[in-house]
């Protein structure tokens, strides 16, 4: 099924929630369109730690991956045994209970920064298979028994900080952006050694490689989006966002943002999108409608304050909504770039906001989300309608499914809800 999230250059106002597949599957990271929006409706606003608690789920080993969710299954990653062991589990959504637990493959322990994980991408599904990839850049496909359908082991990746990008598919194409690093090339010196990497969903064999050019290390997750009737692969790494023909991996343009590393994954709305290259360079409005090098040409406004250094940014029209890791929310007017308001919260905000029923929910590192109702008025701050305590780390990013929240910490996966 193409996932696919749509820049409607026609529109003053643009919906983020007009594009998302019924019914609604929470099938890859940042939902069903990789913006962090969902359609569902009756979510919790209230809980703690024994309340409002439908069931919660001891997650053996470590890992940052977010939980995907398609119909009655939830399926996340997890690394056992110091990080070596590469496991894939499947929960039951209704009680919680562990279907199963796959063991993948071994995987060497190679430098990883202190806040990366050994099983940090967040898999994929298209409801037939579930696609997950682990710290050394190696892959998997299972079936939703968890019987193995292929792997590819091929890369040797190398990384300053560990591999943290999530696969995305488009059609029969598993894709995800590869950015390695050999000692201070491709880390602080830019090289020519990443590309976003196409595999066969059905195979796991390469299909393509899109080369990127000279470019810095980065863990952004791509974005299919759709400009002047075609489709576009939107992916950002160190120094450089650009665009991608999907079909063929060939780059249709480019705007240099100098800076690394690249992990926060872009929004898009109101025909532009929104990047930055690293948490000290500003965040870009771009329309992306361009060939070759556009950086003089397409960048629409710069906003220095706050660029988010691991955080995704949200747009709700007619806001852009970062979270900083500093334990800043900040609001900027989409259109302009002008900063709006600020909300200071406690913990830093590692994992990404998201929007449904009409809230935003923002997570800090110390298992606290504070639910936001923005205000009729842009310029004022959105009110806080809710601060919620789990007591337990969080760096994983919140799923919706139905009428509940999922939020895996470093010791168990949620369920928020009746």
């Amino acid at each position: 099924m193409r996932q696919i999230f749509t820049v409607a250059f026609a529109l003053l106002i643009f919906s983020s929630t007009a594009f998302v597949q019924e019914p609604e599957q929470w099938s890859r990271f940042r939902g069903p369109n990789g913006q962090g929006i969902s359609t569902a409706t009756g979510l919790p606003t209230q809980w703690s730690a024994d309340e409002n608690i439908a069931w919660k789920t001891p997650i053996p080993g470590n890992g940052w991956s977010s939980p995907v969710i398609w119909n009655d299954h939830i399926f996340l990653t997890a690394a056992t045994d110091s990080g070596k062991e590469c496991r894939l589990l499947a929960l039951d959504r209704k009680s919680g209970t562990i279907l199963w637990n796959q063991h993948i493959f071994t995987q060497e322990i190679k430098q990883k920064h202190p806040r990366n994980s050994e099983a940090t991408p967040t898999p994929v599904t298209d409801g037939q298979h579930v696609y997950a990839v682990f710290a050394n850049a190696h892959f998997v496909a299972t079936d939703f028994k968890g019987e193995i359908v292929w792997t590819n082991t091929e890369l040797d990746f190398r990384s300053q900080h560990g591999f943290g990008t999530s696969p995305i598919l488009y059609d029969d194409l598993l894709i995800t952006a590869i950015n390695p690093t050999d000692g201070n090339d491709g880390f602080q010196i830019p090289w020519d050694k990443s590309y976003l990497w196409a595999l066969d969903k059905n195979t796991g064999k390469e299909r393509w490689r899109g080369n990127r050019g000279m470019t810095r290390i980065g863990h952004s997750t791509p974005v299919i989006i759709h400009v002047n009737g075609k489709d576009q692969i939107l992916s950002v790494t160190g120094d450089v966002i650009q665009g991608f023909n999907p079909a063929t991996g060939e780059q249709i343009w480019t705007v240099t943002n100098r800076g690394e590393p690249a992990v926060p994954m872009p929004a898009i709305g109101g025909g532009l999108i929104f990047a930055t290259a690293r948490y000290t360079t500003p965040i870009l409005g771009i329309k992306p409608d361009g060939k070759g090098d556009v950086t003089e040409t397409h960048i629409v406004w710069k906003q220095p304050r706050n660029s988010p250094m691991t955080s995704s940014f949200l747009y709700v029209y007619p806001c852009l909504y970062s979270a900083h890791e500093n334990g800043s929310f900040s609001a900027y007017d989409a259109a302009t770039g002008e900063f709006l308001w600020q909300h200071r919260m406690e913990g830093s905000l590692d994992s990404s906001p998201i929007y449904a029923d009409g809230k935003i929910y923002v997570t800090s590192s110390i298992g606290v989300t504070k639910v936001f109702k923005p205000n009729a008025d842009p310029r004022q701050p959105a009110e806080v309608v809710a601060v919620n305590d789990l007591g337990e780390t969080v760096q994983a990013t919140l799923a919706v499914a139905g009428t509940q929240l999922f939020i895996r910490t470093d010791k168990a996966l949620w369920c928020i809800g009746k």
